[in-house]
């Protein structure tokens, strides 16, 4: 394997724990309202930790906190119920990739969906993640119409 593609996989691995964790303090923000400076602190201590990309993860605590008006208003239409009514887990894993759709076009349409899919199959509520790929599909074709047209 060359130094280029390790580097690209460790990347990728790296976001995937970072998404990991950044929905395990969204959930928790959801939950009890914890600051982000005590999310940031309390999952720095997680066993995982070494293998998250750090500055994704706090991009994705901090931006999502900060833009959740935003982010709900723009899943709203997706949705095919009121946000409150979202199950906490898909709600979080939603707001995520939503700002990953809104500020990461480095990353594809593609790979936040999926990224978000398994995050709902792992965490989220039986059959969940169909629920979650569908909204995010809807979103996707709103935000990046540049990207999602050519499928």
């Amino acid at each position: 394997m060359s130094a280029t593609a390790r580097d690209a996989r460790s990347l990728r691995h790296g976001r995937h724990w970072a998404r990991r964790l950044a929905l395990q303090a969204l959930y928790q923000w959801d939950l009890a309202h914890s600051s982000p400076a005590e999310l940031l602190g309390q999952f720095t201590e997680d066993e995982n930790w070494p293998r998250v990309d750090a500055g994704y993860f706090q991009e994705l605590v901090r931006g999502v906190i900060a833009q959740a008006a935003e982010l709900d208003a723009q899943l709203v239409p997706c949705l095919d119920r009121p946000m409150e009514a979202v199950d906490p887990v898909e709600r979080a894993v939603l707001r995520i990739a939503a700002y990953e759709l809104r500020h990461r076009l480095d990353v594809p349409f593609r790979v936040v969906i999926e990224e978000a899919v398994n995050l709902a199959k792992k965490f989220g509520a039986e059959g969940g993640y169909r629920f979650v790929n569908g909204v995010l599909d809807r979103l996707a074709r709103r935000l990046r119409p540049f990207e999602t047209s050519g499928r």
